[in-house]
């Protein structure tokens, strides 16, 4: 029988700086991420905008404590402006920071689970020569911070499985804070924390705190959050979106559905239904068929839906102050009313909206990602002002490369989502689980439990895009490279490590 390879507790820098294949991993993926950021600068000088690009600058630079999206990526540019206006820097922080978190997560993969040459040096491309990261991080926007984070606190969650030691408590309460304040999409992330911490051979204590801690940096940032929203909307909110979406997704199945306005709890949900009433009874036949091939978030997009028209009617916007304020106040109204025909409707909701989604999910649109600054040759003043730019022309090599670059990344999420699939069914059915590792056997469980969690949030509460997909990409294409390993042998080998937790 083969042997797994001895590897002492503390030798985590000595396995990758001592190993010569890990050293050549190492300077190839410092070297090459390098030369990469500096050709594609060349290529594209100026950051890639769009709409919310200008709402995060604009929230940092009137230092709001609450946004129409969630604040930490503006506190992020508030603090990183008072250290430089420089736009180069920044993305190339952005990069930089999204591919260190790249190299932890990569070399820990070697680290436990001692992947073939074949497979190791597929994941090693995938995340150190593969434009998509370059274009992730060329936005102004969330999206690389987010990626990086997760990344990392993902990466955090193998080791609590494989090598529990109590500080990692505090590193999995830090981690999974800034991504909750980043991006909702990290709603789901302490569950998947609990399944790591139930999973971890620490001792019950470290266990308990590791699940109770995050909370006690979420609580009062979602208290403060609220407060914040109070003063400027007079409604306690957590997100001065999440109303827009809840609404958005419920007006997917209004034609589907009968709503009495008398069940509506107040004047202005009705008055928001009797919109929704006279939208649907004007459009046109082929509205649905439109509707169906749409991202997922028409009514809050586009002017004439019944959303548009009630913050229209009821709001003056005269500056990106009231602008913020005004979609607040309407979001509490929308979050009464989504929520309640939501409730009212569970069944006609999954049909028409989850279903939908599910579709945007397997093959989510590339979006924003598919053409360069919106397609513009100009940014908006809020941008020039922001990075000191003499005037608001932007310039890259083209506007629809990167869309012809990016366009197989939707059917790569696609196919790999199939493949892991029929990989889990098969490692069930034929019991390969009973021959693996424990660990790998917890690791598998945590990435399914990771994708299964991300993909009812994703269909059953918000848009899907793929740049909403790309964190979520990274953990299944490694997956699925592990996975082609792990059905092809008898056994996997991982390293061997020491099974005691580490109170170093």
């Amino acid at each position: 029988m083969e042997t797994t390879k001895k590897i002492p507790e503390s030798s985590f820098f000595h396995f990758i700086m001592k190993e010569k294949a890990n050293r050549a991993y190492l300077l190839i993926a410092l070297s090459g991420t390098l030369i990469e950021f500096i050709v594609f600068k060349l290529l594209y000088p100026f950051p890639d905008f769009f709409s919310d690009s200008y709402s995060y600058i604009y929230a940092a630079q009137a230092h709001l404590d609450v946004s129409i999206w969630p604040i930490g990526y503006s506190k992020f540019l508030a603090v990183f402006h008072v250290l430089t206006h420089s736009d180069t820097t920044l993305i190339a922080f952005q990069y930089f920071f999204l591919e260190l978190s790249a190299l932890w997560f990569f070399f820990s993969i070697l680290y436990f689970f001692s992947p073939g040459r074949i497979a190791t040096n597929l994941i090693f491309a995938f995340l150190f020569f593969n434009p998509l990261f370059l274009y992730i991080s060329n936005y102004v926007n969330s999206d690389p911070l987010f990626a990086a984070l997760s990344l990392l606190w993902f990466t955090q969650l193998l080791w609590i499985i494989h090598r529990p030691a109590w500080y990692q408590v505090f590193i999995h309460a830090v981690l999974l804070f800034l991504c909750f304040t980043i991006r909702n999409n990290s709603y789901y992330y302490p569950f998947v924390g609990l399944v790591a911490f139930l999973l971890s051979r620490q001792r019950t204590g470290i266990k308990l705190a590791g699940v109770g801690l995050p909370l006690l940096l979420i609580i009062p940032f979602v208290i403060h959050t609220r407060n914040a929203a109070y003063k400027m909307t007079g409604t306690k909110q957590f997100s001065l979106f999440t109303g827009w979406q809840l609404s958005n997704n419920a007006l997917y199945m209004y034609d589907d559905i009968s709503v009495d306005p008398d069940d509506l709890s107040s004047v202005s949900s009705r008055e928001l239904d009797t919109l929704a009433k006279k939208f649907y009874q004007r459009i046109k036949p082929d509205f649905h068929e439109y509707l169906g091939e749409y991202v997922g978030n028409f009514f809050i997009r586009q002017s004439q839906s019944p959303l548009k028209q009630y913050l229209l009617n009821h709001y003056h916007i005269q500056d990106e102050y009231s602008n913020v304020v005004a979609w607040g106040k309407a979001s509490a109204v929308f979050n009464e009313y989504g929520s309640q025909v939501i409730r009212q409707n569970p069944v006609a909701y999954a049909r028409s909206y989850m279903v939908l989604n599910a579709k945007n999910y397997f093959v989510p649109p590339l979006e924003k990602l598919g053409i360069y600054n919106l397609g513009t040759d100009n940014i908006w003043p809020a941008g020039v002002s922001w990075f000191d730019y003499e005037s608001p022309k932007v310039s890259s090599v083209s506007k629809k490369a990167q869309g012809y670059i990016l366009y197989v990344f939707p059917a790569l999420w696609l196919v790999l989502n199939l493949y892991l699939v029929v990989c889990g069914v098969s490692i069930l059915v034929k019991k390969k689980y009973k021959q693996a590792n424990p660990d790998v056997n917890k690791s598998i469980l945590l990435a399914g439990c990771f994708f299964v969690a991300n993909f009812f949030f994703c269909i059953a509460a918000t848009i899907i895009v793929f740049r909403y997909e790309f964190m979520p990409l990274i953990i299944c294409f490694a997956s699925s490279m592990l996975a082609m390993e792990f059905m092809d042998k008898k056994v996997m080998k991982p390293l061997a490590v020491n099974l005691k937790p580490s109170h170093a």
